[in-house]
């Protein structure tokens, strides 16, 4: 990897169809730290296929000039849950993949270890009608982009139920919760609880997500084969049909034979996605609780409501997380460079994507109104604790998706441009997959997509006259298409009236 301006050779990626045959390339450029970024860049180390292959990874830097990953990255917070609980049979199989190293508990070096990983248990419930006493789990679903809370509820269930008919050993910790009063029962508060039909799988959990990924920083740092880079990169460099490497914003120019594109809500910045993905951003507020009010909780699993996208994760040092998975806030900006267009032939795409909007950027960004009523609405139908319903939060923050349309991730070749490779869309559940994603990541890179998400993982064509993108799986509350600039300002009017 060089930091020159001239154009490298010819890139050694195999060109953008299917073949059986994989030549590695000389240098890897990865665009992002997040957990796409850093579990790909560990991977490649551990890939004989890869032993003389320079592996380069660049991300935003903060105010003391290095972050790896990115403080206002999606993946750095105090919690994110951990499940093998999918409406999707590929996802449930490789999230019992991925539980399988976040149990690793023994060394303090392991994952799960030094209380990175919490097995608190999950109850997932959704509002509705629910299902007639001894229906069989799983509803008739034809159409499983455009499913209810209540619908992904049910499939989640018959696929842990299918795993759990592979692994004796998980049966018990599996039962269907058929009305509010179970679901309180198994929501082990007090009192509080969510939903009219669900079920608790307590062999979920939750990681905390900061010290997960410091953890994975510091796995591949000490592989001593990946350089890190810190600064914005602010374009895409081209020749011709091929991407050569990134511009930074003071003017740097790294070159390379292969770009992985793992800049998650950032990539609108640098390549056209219209159709693909768009950048959401959803709410998260943070409770101080006391000592008391924790021995309370002390029990409780994560509660997840699908139907309304309202969730509550077991607290840890007196701070109570309450969170809201929805259809999310887009952020349209207008950019002094244009992304890089969806082909060479390609006109200039002239459109504002949405990209986050970060309290770093703006230290006076909170949440809007609308999100913290719906927050304090969680806190009194999930938390029996009266004095801890209207309790200022100390914190708030708007964590941003890279949503698709069916929530699936997009890892693959650029159809349209060579040398460069694409691993994004985390639909704000990629999190959880950190031990085994890279390994993943990097089998696309080979061609040899695992079978399973070979449809569900590539880049998808896209009708030109329909580009918006909505998250429609069923795992989203809330409604679609809020302006955060609308609501924010309409935040403001409100308060200039008091």
């Amino acid at each position: 990897m060089d930091s020159s301006s001239s154009s490298p050779s010819s890139p050694s990626s195999p060109p953008n169809t299917n073949t059986t045959t994989f030549s590695p390339p000389s240098s890897i450029l990865i665009v992002g730290s997040g957990v796409f970024g850093l579990s790909t860049a560990l991977a490649l180390t551990r890939r004989p296929e890869f032993s003389t292959c320079s592996i380069t990874v660049v991300d935003r830097s903060d105010a003391s000039g290095a972050a790896f990953p990115a403080v206002d990255a999606a993946s750095v917070d105090t919690s994110r849950i951990i499940r093998p609980d999918y409406a999707d049979s590929a996802y449930t199989s490789l999230g019992a993949e991925a539980q399988l190293q976040w149990r690793k508990q023994s060394n303090p070096a392991d994952l799960g270890a030094q209380g990175r990983y919490s097995e608190s248990g999950l109850l997932l419930v959704a509002d509705g009608l629910p299902p007639p006493p001894n229906t069989p789990p799983g509803p008739a679903i034809v159409d499983k982009t455009k499913l209810t809370g209540m619908d992904y509820a049910r499939l989640s269930w018959a696929n842990v139920l299918s795993l759990a008919s592979q692994n004796p050993e998980l049966a018990h910790h599996i039962r269907e919760l058929p009305n509010a009063a179970a679901i309180r029962e198994a929501a082990q508060t007090g009192g509080g609880g969510s939903g009219t039909w669900g079920y608790i799988n307590e062999g979920s959990g939750w990681a905390d997500a900061g010290a997960s990924m410091a953890w994975l920083y510091e796995q591949v740092k000490q592989t001593g084969r990946v350089t890190f880079v810190a600064g914005t990169v602010v374009s895409l460099e081209r020749a011709g049909n091929t991407v050569t490497g990134a511009t930074l914003s003071d003017g740097r120019v790294l070159s390379t034979s292969l770009v992985v594109l793992a800049a998650g809500a950032w990539t609108g910045r640098l390549l056209d996605m219209s159709g693909q993905a768009v950048a959401t951003g959803q709410i998260i507020g943070y409770v101080d609780i006391t000592q008391e009010e924790q021995d309370q909780l002390s029990n409780m699993p994560v509660i997840l409501n699908l139907t309304s996208g309202l969730f509550i994760i077991p607290p840890r040092n007196r701070v109570l997380k309450v969170a809201r998975h929805a259809y999310g806030y887009l952020n349209p900006t207008s950019l002094p460079t244009a992304p890089l267009p969806s082909s060479p032939s390609a006109a200039t795409n002239n459109e504002c994507p949405s990209l986050p909007l970060m309290s770093v950027s703006d230290s006076a960004l909170s949440i809007p109104a609308e999100g913290v009523a719906d927050l304090r609405a969680c806190l009194r139908e999930m938390i029996p604790i009266p004095a801890v319903w209207d309790r200022p939060f100390f914190k708030t923050r708007i964590c941003w998706y890279s949503d698709t349309p069916t929530g699936d991730f997009v890892v693959d070749y650029h159809p349209e441009w060579q040398g460069l490779f694409v691993a994004f869309g985390d639909s704000g559940h990629a999190f959880k997959f950190l031990p085994v994603l890279g390994d993943k990541v990097t089998d696309c890179i080979m061609r040899k997509t695992p079978l399973e998400f070979k449809s569900k993982w590539n880049w998808k064509p896209v009708d030109p006259n329909s580009t918006s993108v909505v998250t429609q799986d069923g795992s989203r509350g809330g409604r679609a298409g809020i302006i955060l600039a609308e609501e924010l300002a309409k935040d403001l009017r409100q308060r200039g009236m008091e």
